[in-house]
Order: structure tokens, then sequence, then C-alpha cells
């Protein structure tokens, strides 16, 4: 992506960041700098993704999630993330906007790619996120949602779905956008840890 290697980020990549994420000029061009530092290369591997989120989550398991995670923003599916990738990836965990959020929310839960999620998707990402709760916890949880079966029924049972039935984008994002107990139920909401986590690895 632009001259990703070079000690200035493209201003093409620039813009293009600033119009599509919450950031400013100064914030990524400070990012960009941190970026090269930790990555050289200009690219983050599968498993220094992996590491970051296993950084954030010392008392849980979230290579799992963070495996989902990293295909879902890996565009290209060249096995690494560039500058503009990651970017776009931390502005749609942290804070990007409802809608945005559940397109990436809808290509995360749509493991194999094929523009629809099955309910076996679902139970695969629910149990990727459980992996991230600390068993003590799971067991604060409701009684009906405190296993990821129970809680990828629950979901399922929402769009009224038959156990063979496909969930397409816009019914998936409709559903959520029109339910907020749905949006908790198919997310690791805790952006705000992250976000922390990220400051101090920055200062």
């Amino acid at each position: 992506m632009g001259n990703s290697k070079s000690g200035a980020l493209s201003k093409e990549v620039l813009e293009d960041l600033k119009s599509n994420t919450k950031y400013s000029e100064t914030e990524l061009c400070t990012w960009y700098q941190c970026f090269l530092k930790e990555c050289p290369g200009g690219k983050i591997s599968k498993e220094q993704f992996e590491g970051i989120y296993a950084s954030f989550f010392p008392n849980a398991d979230p290579s799992a999630y963070a495996r989902h995670v990293f295909r879902s923003f890996d565009t290209n599916a060249d096995g690494t993330l560039d500058f503009k990738e990651y970017i776009v990836a931390l502005h749609l965990t942290s804070g990007g906007k409802t809608f945005q959020k559940l397109e990436w929310a809808f290509a995360l839960y749509d493991v194999d790619g094929n523009g629809t999620i099955s309910k076996n998707e679902i139970q695969e990402i629910v149990k990727s996120i459980f992996n991230m709760i600390p068993v003590e916890d799971q067991k604060s949880l409701p009684e009906d949602e405190d296993t990821p079966e129970k809680r990828s029924e629950k979901i399922w049972d929402f769009f009224g779905k038959k156990d063979n039935d496909k969930i397409a984008e816009g019914e998936f994002i409709q559903g959520v956008m029109d339910n907020k107990d749905i949006l908790r139920l198919i997310q690791y909401d805790e952006p705000q840890k992250i976000k922390d986590k990220l400051k101090e690895k920055r200062q």
C-alpha cells in the first residue's frame, strides 16, 4: 500500500484514512512511525497480530478470535495486514459508525467468505469470544447465554432461522440494528480496554 517501507505515509493512503476513520493527519503520521518501529517491513503477520491480542487479554485465550479478526481485515488475503488495513481494523473495533461496524461484524462471522452466515459459523465465532472471557466472569452471565451453545442458539432464534438456513448481509445488519440485545450478543465489547492498552504501547 503506497510507499509502506519508507518513513513517510503516502498522500493517497493518508487522505483515504482521514476520510474513512476518525483519526487526524497528525495521529495517523504518529501511528505510522510506531507501526514501522514494530513492523519495519510495513506489514503485520497473523502471529504478530495474535501477540498483540494476547497482551490485551492475559487471563484468557484470544488466539481463535484474533485469527478471525485478522481474516476479516486482511482484505487482499495475503496473510498480512498493511498499515491501512491495520488502522481500519483499529477504527472499526474501537469506534467506527454502527453501520460500518456491522458490515465488519458480518465479515467476521462469515468465516468461509461466501456472503452468508450459517449456524455453525455463529457457533465458531461465539466460541472464540467465550475463550476471551475469564472463567470467573462467565459465571455471572445470564443463565440463557452462559455457554457458547446457548448464546449461539439465542442469536439464531432471534433471526427465526431453521438449523440449515443462512443469514444474508442485509438481513444480518438490519436485524442487529433493530435489536440492541443482539448487538451485545454478537460482539466482544471491551474496546476501551484495547484503546487504553494501545495508548500505553504508544507512549
